[in-house]
């Protein structure tokens, strides 16, 4: 199913206030996240909250993993990320704000990490965030490529409701995770947020 041709959209409120829209993302240690430098996506709980994030195969069998989980042990950062903002000349992250999210890696898989929406599974009757993006061009394109994060509780949440693209009717839904019958957590849209924080790695 194409995200494209759905004919309704999915009500959806935005936790950020209108005074604090534009207000900066921080990391955690008090910092302003920004495009450029890596960090680490981290639960806000901790104990039995999990651990950090990783491209994997899981639903299926690429060269390049096209899932993306979280990993059960809470020692575990995961891979970090790269930010690109939707106005590449600012730096500075902030939330309710369009960006491209991708997993840092040298490898040959490096340009294979960015974030999207993926398919409809019918299967699980779920839609997941994978990896296979594409990084900038915002516009028709690209609308699956694009999250935002919100401030929620005491961290952060991301959201998927891309406004890149004026005339798409597009879903718009928290990021969360979801727990597999064989206990793999994916990430996939979500009436529950995975509440974050972001660690950068130097």
């Amino acid at each position: 199913m194409n995200i494209l041709l759905l004919l309704s959209i999915i009500p959806f409120t935005l936790a950020s206030s209108s005074s604090s829209s534009l207000s900066p993302v921080l990391d955690v240690n008090g910092n302003e996240v920004e495009a450029g430098p890596n960090y680490f996506i981290l639960p806000v709980i901790r104990g039995r909250g999990g651990g950090g994030l990783s491209p994997f195969n899981v639903k299926q069998n690429n060269t390049c993993p096209r899932d993306i989980i979280q990993w059960d042990d809470e020692e575990q950062e995961g891979l970090p990320v790269v930010f690109t903002r939707i106005d590449a000349k600012k730096s500075v992250v902030r939330v309710s704000t369009d960006v491209n999210v991708r997993f840092y890696t040298p490898t040959i898989c490096a340009r294979e990490t960015i974030w999207k929406l993926g398919e409809y599974d019918e299967n699980l009757k779920q839609y997941f965030v994978v990896t296979g993006g594409v990084e900038g061009n915002p516009g028709l394109k690209t609308v699956g490529n694009w999250f935002k994060i919100e401030k929620f509780e005491s961290g952060y949440k991301f959201v998927y409701c891309p406004s890149v693209c004026k005339f798409c009717k597009v879903i718009c839904k928290d990021v969360g995770i979801l727990i597999t019958k064989d206990g793999v957590r994916l990430l996939a849209l979500s009436d529950t947020p995975y509440k974050v924080m972001f660690k950068k790695t130097f």
